[in-house]
């Protein structure tokens, strides 16, 4: 049987959320995943098929999650062993309010200075990991994440702010469940990026090995 993914979308628009959502189901599909794409929170509501599903990639920047959706997703991850990944706001800035989902991430967006259209190098640190082995560091014009980070986190790649070094793309565990995330992807032609997107099909596969 193929493994199966739901993909959630909505929250702010400006990211794009329904065209991003497409591309990542379009990348499943080719990795022979069986994918459900949703617009509503409340598909994390159904604790049966949240256990049947093992990946779950939420693309919702920013609005606000119920306890009685957040609750159901959180425990597939932490005790079911469901994978979880995403990208930029989508995952990395997802209901401000709700400090256990920002923990099971493992970091949250406080800033982008210059805002969009800023010129940077990701590097790739861990080379010798999957999700980065042969591939060569690589130039953005974009948003720049600078974000709060949970020293757990095992970092892939990184840009720099001054002497700062900030993680781009991480991977770390919620109890039982796998999480990757990477905070490139401000609009979906940066997600179709051809590092970006190979860098989040193998994120995606990861989450769910």
């Amino acid at each position: 049987m193929s493994k199966q993914a739901l993909i959630v979308w909505g929250g702010w628009d400006g990211h794009q959320p329904e065209e991003v959502a497409g591309i990542f189901a379009e990348l499943l599909r080719a990795e022979g995943y069986g994918v459900e794409v949703s617009d509503t929170l409340d598909s994390f509501k159904d604790v049966e098929r949240l256990a049947s599903v093992d990946l779950i990639v939420p693309v919702w920047t920013m609005g606000k999650i119920e306890g009685e959706q957040l609750k159901p997703l959180l425990a597939a991850v932490k005790e079911g062993g469901t994978g979880i990944a995403g990208c930029h706001g989508g995952m990395g800035d997802s209901f401000r309010n709700e400090v256990e989902f920002q923990y099971m991430v493992g970091g949250q967006w406080v800033a982008h200075p210059g805002n969009d259209g800023v010129t940077y190098t990701v590097r790739i640190k861990d080379r010798g990991h999957l999700l980065t082995e042969g591939m060569e560091d690589f130039v953005v014009v974009s948003e720049k994440y600078y974000m709060h980070v949970d020293p757990a986190i095992q970092v892939h790649a990184v840009t720099d702010f001054g002497d700062v070094e900030m993680p781009v793309v991480w991977t770390k565990n919620y109890g039982a469940g796998k999480v990757y995330y990477n905070s490139l992807g401000h609009q979906a032609a940066i997600v179709r990026m051809p590092e970006t997107l190979e860098l989040m099909r193998r994120g995606l596969l990861w989450a769910t090995r």
